[in-house]
């Protein structure tokens, strides 16, 4: 058998003390569509009701002739998705290891892909646990797991509305997230409008190699926030 590995950074080294599932699960591309000049978006469609992730995980992602290789991609939507409509969103930035350059020049719709869900780093609060607040903070492409930690937030506080006394309630989230320009703030617009739905949810934006603004006031720079988040990638 052939030695498994990964791409840049080593995926499988640096996970290999991390929960993983046992289920090696086939998907299929639904849809893709561009976030950012150098992110894509794959809407993956999953048969297979054994497969769940929890909001923060991330899936080791195969590709077609290449299952040898693999590396990790988080995903973007929150559990509930895959729950309700069998569907999974996941975010990869265009680089040279072998599945991101394939998603960016060769993945098509109905393309199947091979994914196992690992991570230790996750939200799941159950009904009866104390609330509690986030505060998250992301760089980059590290917004990806966070996004689908902020869905669930907005999917508990939904459920709690129609709940009994035990069902968690969620607290205050904070979102601090940094990108190199406005167009590489992922999911900004999509944030903003769950942050109207709960007011509990708040975002503050930064970038760090942008001078000029649309609307300058949406980005403040303040001393020492702002160097911090150049170097945060979670």
């Amino acid at each position: 058998m052939a030695k498994l590995h990964s791409g840049k950074g080593d995926h499988l080294d640096r996970t290999k003390e991390n929960t993983r599932q046992q289920i090696l699960t086939e998907a299929v591309v639904e849809s893709i569509c561009d976030l950012s000049p150098t992110v894509k978006s794959l809407n993956l469609r999953v048969n297979n009701e054994d497969f769940s992730f929890k909001a923060g995980q991330w899936v080791d992602f195969f590709i077609p002739g290449l299952d040898d290789q693999f590396t990790g991609f988080s995903m973007t939507s929150a559990p509930g998705q895959l729950e309700h409509d069998g569907i999974l969103d996941l975010a990869v930035k265009c680089n040279e290891e072998a599945p991101a350059h394939w998603v960016h020049h060769k993945c098509q719709v109905g393309s199947k892909v091979g994914m196992r869900v690992g991570g230790d780093f996750n939200f799941d609060p159950q009904d009866g646990d104390q609330s509690k607040d986030l505060l998250l903070i992301a760089g980059g492409v590290g917004i990806n797991p966070l996004y689908s930690i902020v869905q669930h937030v907005v999917d508990l506080h939904r459920l709690s509305l129609q709940g009994g006394e035990t069902a968690y309630k969620p607290g205050r989230t904070v979102l601090l997230y940094s990108a190199r320009d406005e167009g590489e703030l992922l999911f900004r617009e999509q944030i903003l409008r769950l942050c109207q739905e709960v007011p509990d949810i708040s975002l503050q934006c930064f970038v760090t190699q942008q001078q000029d603004f649309k609307t300058p006031s949406q980005f403040p720079r303040p001393r020492g926030i702002t160097k911090l988040l150049t170097t945060v990638d979670v």
